[in-house]
């Protein structure tokens, strides 16, 4: 069998390995995904006129149009934080040891774990989505290629974060700390222009907003779903994705092949 085939082969088999434990123990994902949709029901239905002004709308409905992107973003972050912990619980166990020792592809045991999330976490922004279309969202001025821009943006913020979360829950000692590492991964949605524009925020938070991989994503989401303006976002996003995808490999390779538990 060639490299090429084994490393699919044993890729498969681990991909089904995670998508079996996440069906086995959705509590995780299930618990995870419950924060974006609290937060897009508790923005809109208890803040939304507020903002709605804020923003120049004329009531709710304009207000849900400009939060319901960064929500979306907000649940790859979320989702992802499941991969951390999978991985720490993985290497904890010594289940990542044994595969060390067994001749299959190296790569394959990452591989697994990285798609599996970018799976799950597409699963879980359709599942968003559901809910903001029922609660009013309406995306009637985006083309067919924008939303399949759309689609591919979230693929590949979902494939850089994953990365990211599968390299935090390599260098974990345990499933906790793993899920507190991977926290500003929801975090930093709070801080960018998910539920308010940056012109709004004061000057000195303003940086902090705006030179983050969140604000980006989420103005090129908006601008897709929304049929307006993107400007430079859209490459700042794939500038910030292919950055944190790479960073996120390089670590998470490191700790493979250096950590001999």
């Amino acid at each position: 069998m060639s490299s090429l085939s084994l490393a699919v082969r044993n890729s498969s088999t681990m991909l089904r390995r995670n998508l079996l434990h996440a069906r086995r123990y959705p509590s995780l994902t299930l618990n995870l995904l419950l924060t974006p949709v609290m937060l897009l029901l508790l923005f809109v239905y208890i803040f939304g006129d507020v903002m709605s002004a804020g923003i120049g709308g004329a009531d709710r409905s304009a207000y849900i149009a400009y939060v319901v992107p960064g929500i979306l973003l907000m649940t790859i972050g979320s989702t992802v934080i499941g991969a951390a912990v999978s991985v720490a619980t993985d290497m904890s166990e010594g289940i990542i040891a044994r595969f060390r020792t067994m001749a299959i592809h190296r790569g394959s045991v990452l591989i697994g774990h990285v798609v599996g999330s970018v799976m799950q976490s597409v699963a879980s922004v359709v599942l968003v989505g559901a809910v903001a279309v029922a609660i009013g969202f309406r995306s009637t001025d985006a083309t067919v290629l924008e939303w399949l821009a759309a689609f591919g943006l979230l693929v590949l913020f979902a494939l850089a974060l994953t990365w990211i979360a599968v390299g935090m829950g390599m260098a974990s000692p345990n499933a906790e700390a793993a899920s507190n590492s991977a926290m500003p991964l929801i975090l930093l949605p709070l801080i960018s222009s998910a539920f308010t524009p940056v012109d709004a925020m004061p000057g000195w938070f303003q940086p902090i907003a705006e030179y983050q991989p969140f604000t980006p994503a989420i103005e090129t989401l908006r601008g897709l779903l929304l049929g307006t303006e993107i400007g430079p976002n859209g490459w700042l996003t794939v500038a910030w994705s292919i950055a944190l995808a790479a960073l996120g490999y390089r670590w998470s390779t490191a700790s493979f092949k250096r950590d001999p538990q």
